[in-house]
């Protein structure tokens, strides 16, 4: 990597996830996540060192501490995002024989050949599984392979980890494994794919939208075949879809209004273990 004396108004996320604040302070709201190899760019620095950032992959912002970043330049930025790999592991480890780093489902490597990456400090090496936006999977049983990676993690406002998710930050994961860059919240994601009109028409993978008293979309899930839903209601749990909304099959109850269902993803019905 460069060490020439640039601006370094870039950054990419060095631990296994970093908490993006609403203020410049540990004790602000939590708004968002980096994961490991995500990369940013920085918009403002204060003087207590905390950075604004707006995130890579979608756009977002928010304030950072940049202890969990290594900034760095331009041409640098460039070659760590111009060819990524996304780890679907649900646990793994990074690093080389000095170090050794634990990351989550969804962190970047950059460049990554089989088995190792580019990071600002040199190549680390990475032996378990990863996918790239070269090689997209594409179909339903891996959809529903990685959504049941996530099955019990526990909620989180902001949190895009196995540590803790929100329902927006749960799709938005698992959508980027397919190749699809979703934003970041659910009243962003409803304004992609196209409009399916009933319940009995939805395929595995469509998004499902769900609206409060005052029509606000505030909610996301993913479809799972037998008009299931994947979603992070306390916990990331699977509940029944009808076109009423969601229902929670243990209280009885319909926890959420439904809105709109929506279809990004076209999935193979192909089962790759199969041959």
């Amino acid at each position: 990597m460069s060490k020439s004396r640039v601006n370094k108004d870039f950054g990419i996320c060095i631990v296994a996830c970093a908490p993006i604040r609403i203020d410049s302070s540990d004790k602000s709201e939590m708004i968002s996540q980096l994961l490991y190899g995500e990369t940013c760019k920085i918009l403002l620095r204060k003087r207590n060192n905390w950075v604004r950032i707006s995130c890579t992959h979608d756009g977002y912002e928010g304030w950072m501490d940049p202890k969990q970043l290594t900034l760095i330049a331009e041409g640098d930025y460039n070659k760590l995002t111009n060819k990524i790999s996304y780890v679907i592991d649900t646990f793994s480890q990074v690093g080389n024989h000095k170090h050794m780093i634990n990351i989550l489902f969804g962190s970047h490597l950059p460049k990554y050949d089989g088995m190792s990456f580019l990071m600002p400090q040199g190549k680390l090496t990475f032996t378990g599984k990863a996918t790239s936006k070269e090689y997209t999977i594409n179909t339903e049983d891996q959809l529903i392979k990685l959504c049941l990676k996530h099955l019990h993690a526990p909620y989180l406002w902001g949190g895009r980890s196995m540590f803790g998710i929100d329902c927006s930050g749960f799709t938005q994961n698992i959508y980027k494994i397919f190749g699809y860059p979703l934003p970041r919240d659910a009243n962003q994601q409803v304004a992609h794919g196209e409009t399916i009109d009933f319940v009995q028409l939805a395929q595995t993978g469509d998004l499902a939208f769900f609206v409060n008293e005052e029509n606000k979309v505030i909610h996301v899930g993913i479809i799972l075949p037998n008009q299931e839903i994947i979603h992070a209601s306390g916990m990331i749990r699977i509940d029944y879809l009808d076109h009423e909304g969601i229902y929670n099959r243990e209280t009885k109850k319909y926890t959420h209004k439904l809105h709109i269902i929506k279809r990004i993803l076209e999935l193979k019905k192909l089962d790759l273990d199969s041959n």
